[in-house]
């Protein structure tokens, strides 16, 4: 090995030569070997792919095989004049030309001039046009014809990174070729063995980082090896490849995550955080946890993962809009451990079933435990306390009350004074009437709206029951009542258990009213009461104000629903 060698940078010094040296391009490799080998070759070819991925190489491999002394052949003598000159680029029947700085169309002019002359000492003339998407569209143009049906003994090798960029007329005409992104495994395994032959030392995790910086370019990742070489003085330790790259430490990366974990304060590292670039922070605590997904870390499940890539993906949001990099830092955290408090429904469902079977056993418990003066005082007195709480019902009544009266005051008068509530059941309104006289037919012509407005508070279908009353034995039965009522209280606190259970049930026997329905408001209407109600409305003012207006030659009256 020469000055000349160790002098060169990794990327150049290590630079393929044969097709089995390429990394990561098996596919490739393979399939020009077999062409050169049964020499089925074509006339223009096209490598695109990711920088670093080895086109370049590749096309200046393919030239030097098909101008070995021994070839066409995938396998080059590196012995011959041709070989030699082309390892050392100097070989005359090799022309490459960069389209990034040549890419106007006397440029191509002057390369389909060189096509015209035969080659000096090979078989072929091989051109290789580096970075061809750079061409102008008068220069692709003025390029069709020759690559279309070039001399025998030209061959063109265009290599691109973008080749969306190229014209279909361009695509049609060559055998396209696509670099894959080199996987991560292949690049290590380079890696490894490059240093091994430098003698250098280095650690495995220093080696993945720079593999995993390099984004499948290979000549992205040598260039960080030399860097690193040279940071680190003679052995690459992955200390030294994070400071380097101003990366964050992957202990203190456990540090953080382990502090997320048991739930714990994570103040004291959001300042050492802050030192380092917070969208660098967020990418490496993803990187972070894709690793331990693939390791089958056990502190972490799948629903974490998520939850986490979840929290992670709206922080890289808030740094798009140019958010605060410390506070997106801070929420970033806090929400992760508030993260490892959230439970999943089925948790949930398990909570509340367990708490329904402890609570009904200890009710069962309590209730056997009881006493007969306690059977009296915790289970009696509540029902009785319970009875004298007025029912829904009759607090709905009173918003349809309400109601009423915003749609009439005559209305809402009549019907507060002459309607009292009963009861509310089985979504059935049961209601005394003491209407009479001209009340009574008021309310009846206003029926349809208050049934409207019953519907409207108890709900639609409900069940409306009158029952004739009388007002004054309605006041003596209420103050009857409340004193029964009174009296079995006080009673209750003396008597036995058996005497006080009966006299709640009288109670409450006593308490209902036995008469006779009464289907005033909820009978049918008789044809009689249907035409009298229709010539009330055919005779109102109103109606004869508009008669004298517009001179009807028929009105129809149709019923409300």
């Amino acid at each position: 090995m020469n000055i000349d060698q160790v002098s060169q940078v990794l990327a150049l010094k290590y630079r393929p030569r044969k097709f089995d040296d390429l990394i990561g391009q098996g596919i490739i490799s393979q399939t020009l070997s077999l062409a050169l080998d049964t020499n089925r070759l074509s006339h223009a070819y096209l490598f695109s792919g990711l920088r670093g991925s080895g086109k370049t190489s590749t096309a200046r491999i393919m030239a030097k095989a098909l101008l070995c002394s021994k070839g066409p052949t995938s396998k080059p003598c590196d012995m011959c004049d041709n070989c030699v000159s082309a390892n050392e680029y100097r070989h005359l029947d090799i022309i490459e030309m960069d389209a990034a700085s040549n890419r106007g169309i006397d440029d191509i002019k002057d390369l389909i001039e060189h096509t015209k002359y035969k080659p000096s000492s090979g078989r072929f003339k091989v051109f290789i046009i580096d970075e061809v998407h750079m061409l102008t569209p008068q220069a692709f143009n003025a390029l069709l014809k020759t690559l279309e049906e070039p001399p025998d003994f030209v061959k063109f090798i265009l290599a691109t990174t973008d080749p969306l960029k190229l014209p279909a007329t361009i695509l049609s005409r060559t055998q396209h070729f696509r670099f894959k992104k080199i996987a991560n495994k292949d690049v290590l395994h380079h890696l490894s063995h490059i240093l091994n032959l430098e003698g250098i030392e280095f650690e495995n995790e220093a080696l993945e980082i720079l593999a995993r910086s390099g984004h499948g370019s290979l000549r992205d990742t040598l260039t960080l090896l030399d860097q690193a070489i040279i940071f680190s003085k003679g052995k690459v330790t992955a200390a030294a490849v994070t400071d380097m790259m101003g990366l964050i430490d992957p202990k203190f990366l456990d540090d953080i995550f382990d502090l997320i974990l048991s739930r714990c304060d994570v103040a004291n590292i959001i300042s050492r955080l802050e030192e380092y670039e917070a969208g660098l922070v967020i990418d490496e605590m993803i990187i972070y946890l894709k690793q331990k997904m693939l390791s089958r870390d056990t502190r972490f499940d799948t629903l974490l993962f998520d939850r986490f890539f979840r929290i992670l993906s709206d922080a890289k949001y808030l740094l798009s809009i140019n958010s605060d990099s410390g506070f997106v830092l801070i929420l970033t955290c806090s929400k992760m451990i508030e993260a490892m408090n959230l439970k999943t429904i089925d948790e949930v469902i398990d909570e509340i079933e367990k708490k329904k079977v402890i609570q009904e056993s200890k009710t069962a418990f309590d209730v056997a435990k009881l006493t007969r003066k306690e059977v009296v005082t915790e289970v009696l007195q509540p029902k009785i306390e319970q009875s004298k709480k007025e029912p829904l019902g009759k607090e709905l009544y009173k918003k349809l009350i309400d109601k009423i009266y915003d749609r009439s005051h005559d209305v809402g008068e009549c019907f507060e004074k002459n309607f009292k509530f009963k009861s509310y059941s089985e979504n059935t309104l049961h209601i005394v009437s003491f209407a009479q006289g001209e009340c009574r037919e008021l309310l009846r012509k206003n029926y349809s709206h208050i049934r409207v407005f019953i519907e409207e508070t108890y709900g639609i279908g409900t069940e409306i029951e009158f029952e004739k009353g009388n007002k004054s034995q309605e006041d003596k039965d209420k103050n009857r009542h409340n004193k029964e009522q009174n009296s079995a209280l006080s009673t209750s606190k003396l008597l036995p258990v058996n005497e006080v259970a009966s006299m709640v049930e009288d109670i409450e026997i006593g308490g209902q009213c036995v008469a006779d329905m009464c289907n005033t408001l909820n009978d049918i209407p008789s044809p009689a009461q249907k035409e009298l109600q229709i010539n009330d409305i055919l005779n109102s003012p109103m109606v004869n104000k508009a008669k004298e207006l517009f001179d009807p030659k028929k009105i129809v009256v149709k019923a409300k629903t």
